[in-house]
């Protein structure tokens, strides 16, 4: 089996991990580690078959991840994020190049306000007694996707 027909296919399972995240996130507000390493240990096939050097490629983008989860996790220790949302922005980022890293993470950061102004929309129509939870997992998937396309399905990025 050719390595982009591998690669193709493993960016396909993990738009449908990030699409299951998001909606067990909207439905529960969890994300099960389940997904989560399934999407983490995934990126290691998906590095073989996109031809990542053993050195220094894939230590640089297992600790770039390791950055960005660590920034993160620093925010689920004041109670700013769950958990589960954590662990998926860690595992995404192991799959998204270095230099998409700060555009995902913008994208995501829109996207995450968008959805607290929507839910903040709903507490104001449906008041409730219960702290407002946000599916960050949608926000992390939307991005994760947008990140993906850009890098391997986009047709128009070598044009210019």
């Amino acid at each position: 089996m050719d390595s982009s027909a591998i690669s193709l296919g493993l960016m396909v399972i993990l738009g449908l991990l990030m699409i299951a995240a998001a909606i067990s996130d909207v439905r529960s507000r969890t994300i099960s580690n389940e997904l989560n390493a399934a999407m983490a240990l995934l990126a290691i096939p998906f590095w073989i078959a996109t031809g990542l050097a053993l050195w220094p490629e894939i230590p640089v983008q297992f600790g770039a991840a390791l950055l960005v989860f660590l920034i993160f996790a620093g925010l689920f220790a004041v109670g700013a994020m769950g958990g589960g949302d954590v662990k998926m922005i860690g595992a995404v980022m192991l799959w998204i190049p270095l230099p998409l890293f700060l555009p995902m993470l913008m994208i995501m950061a829109i996207g995450g306000g968008i959805l607290s102004v929507l839910m903040l929309i709903h507490m104001k129509l449906r008041p409730s007694d219960k702290p407002v939870e946000v599916p960050y997992g949608v926000a992390i998937a939307a991005a994760g996707l947008w990140a993906l396309h850009q890098q391997y399905l986009n047709q128009f990025q070598v044009i210019g």
